[in-house]
């Protein structure tokens, strides 16, 4: 169902879920990338591609770059809990298609995992605004006091934490605060330093400043219990 490179073993030490639709441009890179990263761990990997009906041919384009795909319904929850049930790790990362991992990412997550039940990285966000290294400083300084990990931030946790708190609510949005709250109750996030990039996209398509007032509001009105699929007609 994966693909296991480095190392050997009966079981891969982490399973690293990407949930993808429509990302057809950027899949060379993040593939490139994957490998780089299966060559500098001797631990066993499995990676795990999960297509939500992509039109733009992305679930073709990962098989052509040598890596086998899934297909679950559409909705990144949805993708990433399929992806998890078919993975065969004690261990999860999952990893947004737009996101370009630290080096030596995969091992810092597996001792992580290995003292902690669940974590996540520090983001950058990739782009010339000067002001994607303040919204970056922001994200990282509040997801350290409210222990709360957005998708962007690539995380992780143990199969067995992930299972008992039953994955990710199948929502349309906000399920990456979702599982972080629940998940938050059993143990503060380990926070690695090392930082995850993530595309400023969003943020360039619809304005810089009406972005971070978008997602102030949204986040706002979920905690005051609107439903994530009015939030994301909003986001839309």
């Amino acid at each position: 169902m994966g693909i296991h490179e480095s190392g050997s073993g009966n079981l891969p030490a982490l399973s690293v879920v990407i949930p993808v639709l429509n990302e057809a441009s950027g899949l060379a890179l993040l593939c490139s990338t994957l490998r780089s990263q299966l060559a500098d761990t001797d631990r066993s990997i499995e990676l795990i591609f999960v297509d939500g009906g992509s039109t733009d041919g992305s679930a073709d384009a990962i098989a052509a770059l040598g890596f086998p795909c899934l297909h679950s319904g559409r909705g990144r929850a949805k993708q990433m809990n399929f992806g998890a049930a078919a993975a065969t790790a004690n261990y999860l990362l999952f990893l947004h298609a737009d996101s370009e991992l630290p080096d030596a990412a995969f091992n810092s997550v597996i001792s992580a995992l290995d003292a902690q039940p669940w974590g996540r990285f520090d983001v950058r966000i990739s782009g010339d605004a000067k002001m994607f290294t303040i919204i970056a400083f922001f994200i990282n300084w509040r997801s350290r006091l409210s222990g709360i990990a957005t998708g962007d931030q690539g995380i992780f946790v143990r199969r067995k934490v992930f299972d008992a708190v039953g994955g990710f609510l199948d929502q349309a949005l906000m399920e990456d605060v979702a599982l972080s709250a629940a998940l938050r109750k059993l143990s503060a996030p380990v926070c690695l330093r090392s930082k995850i990039t993530t595309s400023g996209r969003r943020w360039q398509r619809r304005g810089i400043w009406r972005t971070i007032l978008l997602m102030w509001r949204l986040r706002f009105m979920y905690w005051l219990g609107a439903s994530p699929q009015s939030l994301a007609k909003r986001y839309e």
